[in-house]
């Protein structure tokens, strides 16, 4: 597999990686919601979290192909994916990312 098509498939599986994770954010949210807990204190716990997940890979990223490596790193270091989920890609990538993951 050559570098553009380890592109286009990053580029097709994103947006799921992204929406299974939002989802998981999203029964996260619903537990805060629920909990009991004054409504005051579940208001500002949802805003403090969405705050912070907004800054996650699993919602948004700067999409370039010369940053793929850093997004998918970045991906598996919040559990948005595993390595698992590299399994399409190229040996070469796949073995890349996981030498680079054991290092940090």
């Amino acid at each position: 597999m050559s570098a553009s098509e380890n592109w286009a498939l990053f580029k097709a599986l994103l947006p799921g990686w992204q929406d299974s994770y939002m989802e998981r954010l999203n029964r996260q949210y619903i537990a805060i919601l629920t909990s009991n807990r004054s409504a005051h204190d579940k208001f500002w716990a949802i805003e403090k979290r969405i705050q912070q997940d907004r800054k996650s890979p699993g919602v948004i990223l700067e999409m370039s192909r010369s940053k793929m490596e850093q997004n998918l790193i970045a991906l598996i270091n919040d559990k948005v994916i595993s390595l698992g989920d590299l399994k399409d890609f190229s040996d070469e990538l796949q073995e890349k990312i996981a030498s680079l993951i054991d290092l940090e």
